[in-house]
Protein backbone atom coordinates (compact mmCIF):
# COMPACT_ATOMS: atom_id res chain seq x y z
CA UNK A 1 0.00 0.00 0.00
CA UNK A 2 1.41 3.45 -1.11
CA UNK A 3 1.37 6.11 1.46
CA UNK A 4 0.14 8.86 -0.88
CA UNK A 5 0.13 11.57 2.14
CA UNK A 6 4.00 11.09 2.79
CA UNK A 7 4.90 11.69 -1.42
CA UNK A 8 2.48 14.37 -2.14
CA UNK A 9 2.81 17.75 -0.96
CA UNK A 10 -0.43 18.46 0.64
CA UNK A 11 -1.58 17.34 3.79
CA UNK A 12 -5.20 16.82 5.10
CA UNK A 13 -7.98 17.08 3.06
CA UNK A 14 -6.03 18.37 0.21
CA UNK A 15 -4.75 14.95 -0.26
CA UNK A 16 -7.02 14.30 -3.28
CA UNK A 17 -6.21 10.90 -4.34
CA UNK A 18 -7.11 7.63 -2.45
CA UNK A 19 -5.53 4.41 -4.24
CA UNK A 20 -2.99 4.16 -6.57
CA UNK A 21 -3.81 1.66 -8.68
CA UNK A 22 -1.04 1.42 -11.23
CA UNK A 23 2.23 3.26 -12.11
CA UNK A 24 5.32 2.65 -13.90
CA UNK A 25 8.76 4.66 -15.36
CA UNK A 26 6.05 6.58 -17.48
CA UNK A 27 2.56 6.81 -16.65
CA UNK A 28 0.34 6.27 -13.20
CA UNK A 29 -3.30 5.99 -12.80
CA UNK A 30 -4.91 6.71 -9.59
CA UNK A 31 -8.64 6.24 -7.82
CA UNK A 32 -10.64 9.20 -5.82
CA UNK A 33 -13.74 9.61 -4.03
CA UNK A 34 -12.85 13.02 -2.59
CA UNK A 35 -14.72 14.54 -5.39
CA UNK A 36 -17.75 13.41 -3.87
CA UNK A 37 -17.44 14.85 -0.61
CA UNK A 38 -19.17 17.56 0.65
CA UNK A 39 -16.03 19.10 3.18
CA UNK A 40 -13.65 19.08 -0.09
CA UNK A 41 -11.62 22.21 0.35
CA UNK A 42 -11.55 23.05 -3.88
CA UNK A 43 -15.56 23.25 -3.72
CA UNK A 44 -17.03 26.81 -4.25
CA UNK A 45 -20.33 27.34 -3.53
CA UNK A 46 -21.83 23.63 -2.62
CA UNK A 47 -20.22 22.62 -6.17
CA UNK A 48 -16.85 21.04 -7.32
CA UNK A 49 -16.31 22.61 -10.66
CA UNK A 50 -14.29 20.10 -13.28
CA UNK A 51 -11.43 22.75 -13.80
CA UNK A 52 -10.70 21.55 -10.18
CA UNK A 53 -9.75 18.35 -11.11
CA UNK A 54 -6.75 19.48 -12.73
CA UNK A 55 -5.23 19.34 -9.14
CA UNK A 56 -5.91 16.06 -8.68
CA UNK A 57 -4.27 15.13 -11.95
CA UNK A 58 -1.00 17.59 -10.44
CA UNK A 59 -1.47 15.05 -7.36
CA UNK A 60 -1.49 11.89 -9.71
CA UNK A 61 1.82 13.93 -11.27
CA UNK A 62 3.43 14.54 -7.69
CA UNK A 63 2.88 10.83 -6.54
CA UNK A 64 4.16 9.55 -9.70
CA UNK A 65 7.83 11.60 -9.35
CA UNK A 66 8.13 10.36 -5.59
CA UNK A 67 7.20 7.02 -6.63
CA UNK A 68 10.11 7.10 -9.84
CA UNK A 69 12.42 8.09 -7.34
CA UNK A 70 12.39 5.59 -5.40
CA UNK A 71 9.78 6.85 -2.78
CA UNK A 72 11.51 9.93 -2.45
CA UNK A 73 9.09 13.31 -1.91
CA UNK A 74 10.46 15.92 -4.90
CA UNK A 75 11.24 19.27 -4.16
CA UNK A 76 8.27 21.16 -4.91
CA UNK A 77 7.72 22.48 -8.71
CA UNK A 78 5.58 25.12 -9.93
CA UNK A 79 3.03 25.18 -12.65
CA UNK A 80 4.17 27.10 -15.63
CA UNK A 81 1.64 26.34 -18.07
CA UNK A 82 -1.38 24.49 -18.69
CA UNK A 83 -2.30 23.41 -22.49
CA UNK A 84 -4.49 21.53 -24.72
CA UNK A 85 -6.65 21.73 -21.43
CA UNK A 86 -10.30 20.37 -22.07
CA UNK A 87 -13.35 19.88 -19.72
CA UNK A 88 -16.18 17.57 -20.65
CA UNK A 89 -18.35 18.05 -18.14
CA UNK A 90 -19.55 21.20 -16.08
CA UNK A 91 -18.65 19.35 -12.32
CA UNK A 92 -17.11 16.93 -10.84
CA UNK A 93 -19.21 15.91 -7.80
CA UNK A 94 -21.82 13.74 -9.54
CA UNK A 95 -21.95 10.45 -7.73
CA UNK A 96 -23.18 8.75 -11.13
CA UNK A 97 -19.66 9.08 -11.88
CA UNK A 98 -18.85 6.79 -9.22
CA UNK A 99 -15.07 6.78 -8.49
CA UNK A 100 -12.49 8.97 -10.29
CA UNK A 101 -9.73 7.70 -12.90
CA UNK A 102 -6.55 10.15 -12.42
CA UNK A 103 -3.87 10.08 -14.57
CA UNK A 104 -0.51 11.32 -15.51
CA UNK A 105 1.43 10.30 -18.77
CA UNK A 106 5.94 11.88 -18.22
CA UNK A 107 6.02 13.38 -21.38
CA UNK A 108 9.53 15.15 -20.79
CA UNK A 109 11.76 15.30 -17.83
CA UNK A 110 14.59 17.88 -17.68
CA UNK A 111 16.55 19.42 -14.65
CA UNK A 112 14.55 22.33 -14.88
CA UNK A 113 10.84 21.31 -15.59
CA UNK A 114 8.93 18.49 -16.11
CA UNK A 115 5.63 17.72 -18.76
CA UNK A 116 2.80 15.76 -18.10
CA UNK A 117 -0.11 14.73 -19.97
CA UNK A 118 -2.99 15.17 -17.47
CA UNK A 119 -6.80 13.02 -17.64
CA UNK A 120 -9.37 11.98 -15.23
CA UNK A 121 -12.12 9.16 -16.56
CA UNK A 122 -15.43 8.33 -14.42
CA UNK A 123 -15.12 4.89 -13.33
CA UNK A 124 -16.10 3.35 -16.41
CA UNK A 125 -13.44 5.21 -18.76
CA UNK A 126 -16.04 8.32 -19.52
CA UNK A 127 -14.07 11.16 -20.25
CA UNK A 128 -13.97 14.51 -17.92
CA UNK A 129 -11.04 16.13 -18.09
CA UNK A 130 -7.31 16.00 -20.52
CA UNK A 131 -5.02 18.44 -20.74
CA UNK A 132 -0.70 18.99 -20.53
CA UNK A 133 0.89 20.72 -17.70
CA UNK A 134 4.15 21.71 -17.29
CA UNK A 135 5.96 22.16 -14.38
CA UNK A 136 9.01 24.31 -13.87
CA UNK A 137 11.55 23.12 -11.28
CA UNK A 138 13.54 25.83 -9.34
CA UNK A 139 17.25 25.45 -9.31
Amino acid sequence: MIDIAALVPHAGAMVLLDRVEAWDACHILCRARSHLDGANPLRRDGRLATCCGIEYALQAAALHGALIAGGVVQRAGYVAALRAVALHVDRLDMASFGELRVGARLERQEATGIIYALEIQTADGTPLLSGRATIALPA
